[in-house]
Parts: structure tokens; C-alpha cells; sequence
């Protein structure tokens, strides 16, 4: 008997009341954990050290909030795959006119080859610099590990969720190790967590950075479809608890992925914020690391980068493959599609293009795509004829309207900023 049927066979005890306790309780846990790994990717470092070496603590409250909004939509978009049976694409697809459904599909199969991207550079330049590559060789390394990763999907949902979780694990360690090396000031970190402020416009230009990529449009998606079909719910008690244990891990699952943004920021702050508040990028991080906190602070760095580079990479192809499917009621075989995503990272280094620039314009693009997942989830988790009783309530509705009026209004100033349109509100 395979993990996954066992995982299933526990699940249908936990559920029917046969099996009781904490440890049946994690056989739900899984979804949340890979569709976490999105709010811990490469695109994060970046945002994440330019808050802390600018700024110090001060923007630690903007990461929670980003947070916060993160789980709500990851909630729902769980929810949505749980009460339906579908996963969002594929709710889309049977909703929505052709032209509008080709049009969201196209949208999103570019945001999913944005986020490729960022997240397969992310892994490479990790390695690149920790093992002294070029950053071709990077790549190659990136490539064949992501592939060795995905060949367990084939083996149900079990073995990946295993994988993704250890990895989660292995960043969060790591960044545990980094607040503990860095001489973290708890006082002004609390603070900045709770007093709500921004410095100045260019303060807020990195907290458009923060917010505006941390919803991202793979993540809602794949999540509603990581959920659609885990286990057999045989009446409507089974559905309330597994919706129940989905919403829990959901909360627990994003507040990790939360701390560990957090930590991130910490140690930009007390490694960079004073007489480093220039560095931005990833490589200028690593370099000014080490003699700032030592070898161990920078190696640790980027083995968190690298596992974070790596397991994204993996989801964003699943994220991909489940797009296609959903929309087009068609794919390509696995192996095919991650080659195909990987064209353009490697068509960029080769046309000799700045790593973080791409990384940057890879944010832009998803910035476009947001709107069609957080628009569509709101409206189909809102419909009593799609959720029944499981339709959001006017609270939970107007929060996620509020959150993603705030997410895309602060898509819309980042937008603004890359193509050099005047911003009122941001002058001076």
C-alpha cells in the first residue's frame, strides 16, 4: 500500500470517528504546506532585505498584514476545492464565456512562466554563489533536481507533500539559525510588528513591493485543486470537519511562512540597517553578510535560498500543469512542461540580462495576472448556488474585497512606478 493510500485509508477513519488524536489530525495537513512555499520564494528575499536594510523594523507590520490577506484567500481558495469538487480554473472554465475563459487562461499560464522565473533563478543564483558556478551551471544543477522532485507526483499527493513540507522546514530552520546569529533587537522588532507607519515614498514603494507580490496567482489556484480531491467526503458532517482541519492549517501553514518573512526582515535590519542600508540585492546580501556575521550566517543564506528556489520551482510546475488542465481540459506530460518553463530563464542569462532585473520584471507580470484569481474566487465563494452553506458571509466577504481592493490598488502603484506614470501621492 502506497503513502497516499494509507493517507486516504486514515483520513476516512479520522473523519468517520474511528480514529482520534493528533497524529490522525496531520494526515490532513498537506495543501496549505505546498501552496506556503509561494509566500517564501525567491521574489520574497529581495522585498524582504531592501525593508530591513532600508528601513530596520519599521516595515515588519506591512509583512504582517500581507500575511493576514494571504491566508484569507488561501482559505478560500481551499474551501472552494473542498465544497465543489473543482479547482478554480476548472470552476472558471465552466462559468465563465470562451473568450473570457481563454483570455483568463493565457493571463495565467504567463504568470505561472513569470513566477517559473523568479523562483528558478532564485534556486540558481543559491547556488551559483554557494558552491562558486557560473550561473549556468546554477541552472543545470536547479533543473535536474526540480525534475528528480516532481517525478514523485506520480505517486499520489502524499510523497510531495512530504517533500515540500521538509523543505518548508529546512528554510524556516534556517532562518531560525539566522535571528539567532544576528543580534536581533526585540524591542524596536515588536514595535515595528505593531505601530503601523511608513517612513517615507520610497518606504512605500517596498511595501508595494511586499503586499503586491505576496498574493500570488499559482498559489490561489493550485490550492483549491490540491484540496478537490484528497479524500472521499461522504456527507455533509465529513465536509464541515474536513473544511475545519483545512482552515487550521491553512492559519498554521501561512503564519510559518509569516515568521519566516519576518526573520528575514529582522536579520536585513540588524545585519545591513546600519551602514549597510544600500544593499538590494541577493548577491551584494550574501557578500555583505560574511564578514559582517560570518561564513555560517552567509552559507545558511543561501542554502535557504536554494531550498526555497528549488520547492518553489517544483509547485510553480504543478501550479502550470494544473492551470492547462483546468482551463483547457489539457496537458502536457510533466517532464515537458518544466523544460518549457526553464526556456526562459536560460534565454535570459544567455542574452546576458541582470538576474535581479528579471526578478523584478517577473513581479510586474504577475502584478497584471492578480486580478483574475482574486476576482474570481471572491465571486464564486460568495454564490449560495456554488458554496451552498458554505458561501462566505458578509464579514468574510467584505474583508477579502477590502484585501483585494488594497492588493491590486498597491499592484496598480508598483505598476505605475515600473513604467515611470506620475504618482501624485508619491511625489517627494
Amino acid at each position: 500500500m502506497t503513502s497516499t493510500e494509507r493517507t486516504r485509508l486514515g483520513m476516512s477513519a479520522v473523519l468517520s470517528g474511528e480514529r482520534r488524536g493528533i497524529l490522525g489530525r496531520l494526515l490532513f495537513v498537506g495543501p496549505a504546506v505546498i501552496a506556503s512555499i509561494a509566500y517564501v520564494d525567491p521574489g520574497n528575499y529581495a522585498t524582504n532585505i531592501q525593508a530591513g536594510a532600508g528601513y530596520g523594523y519599521a516595515l515588519l507590520w506591512v509583512v504582517l498584514l500581507a500575511n493576514l490577506i494571504a491566508m484569507l484567500f488561501q482559505g478560500l481558495s481551499a474551501r472552494l476545492g473542498i465544497v465543489t469538487g473543482k479547482n478554480l480554473a476548472e470552476m472558471s472554465r465552466d462559468s465563465f464565456p470562451r473568450p473570457v475563459v481563454w483570455a483568463m487562461w493565457a493571463v495565467s499560464e504567463v504568470a505561472a512562466m513569470a513566477t517559473d522565473l523568479a523562483e528558478f533563478l532564485g534556486g540558481a543564483i543559491g547556488l551559483a554563489l554557494l558552491f562558486n558556478l557560473p550561473l549556468a551551471w546554477g541552472m543545470v544543477v536547479t533543473a535536474i533536481v526540480t525534475y528528480g522532485i516532481l517525478y514523485f507526483e506520480r505517486r499520489g499527493f502524499r510523497p510531495m507533500e512530504l517533500i515540500i513540507g521538509t523543505m518548508v522546514g529546512i528554510i524556516g530552520l534556517c532562518y531560525l539559525v539566522e535571528v539567532l546569529i544576528a543580534p536581533v533587537d526585540w524591542g524596536g522588532a515588536a514595535a515595528g510588528l505593531t505601530t503601523p507607519g511608513l517612513p517615507d515614498a520610497t518606504a512605500l514603494t517596498i511595501a508595494v513591493g511586499i503586499i503586491g507580490a505576496t498574493v500570488m496567482p499559482h498559489a490561489i489556484y493550485l490550492h483549491s485543486g490540491l484540496t478537490q480531491a484528497r479524500t472521499t467526503i461522504r456527507n455533509e458532517t465529513e465536509r464541515r470537519k474536513v473544511v475545519r482541519y483545512s482552515n487550521v492549517e491553512v492559519v498554521l501553514a501561512l503564519a510559518v511562512a509569516g515568521m519566516v518573512n519576518m526573520a528575514m526582515v529582522m536579520m536585513a535590519a540588524s545585519a545591513f540597517h546600519q551602514g549597510h542600508s544600500e544593499v538590494a540585492e541577493i548577491e551584494t546580501a550574501y557578500h555583505t553578510l560574511t564578514p559582517l556575521l560570518g561564513a555560517a550566517a552567509a552559507s545558511v543564506f543561501l542554502v535557504s535560498l536554494i531550498t526555497s528556489g528549488i520547492s518553489s520551482s517544483v509547485v510553480g510546475t504543478m501550479a502550470g500543469q494544473m492551470i492547462m488542465q483546468g482551463f483547457l481540459h489539457f496537458s502536457v506530460p510533466i517532464w515537458l512542461r518544466r523544460l518549457i518553463t526553464m526556456v526562459p530563464a536560460f534565454a535570459v542569462v544567455a542574452a546576458g540580462y541582470n538576474a535581479t532585473d528579471a526578478l523584478v520584471m517577473s513581479q510586474v507580470v504577475l502584478s497584471i495576472a492578480l486580478p483574475v484569481p482574486m476576482v474570481a474566487l471572491i465571486i464564486f465563494t460568495s454564490r449560495r448556488d456554488v458554496m451552498g452553506g458554505y458561501a462566505t458571509g458578509p464579514a468574510t466577504r467584505t474583508a477579502a474585497i477590502v484585501g483585494a481592493a488594497l492588493v491590486l490598488a498597491l499592484n496598480f502603484v508598483l505598476l505605475a512606478q515600473t513604467f515611470g506614470l506620475p504618482i501624485p501621492f508619491l511625489a517627494g
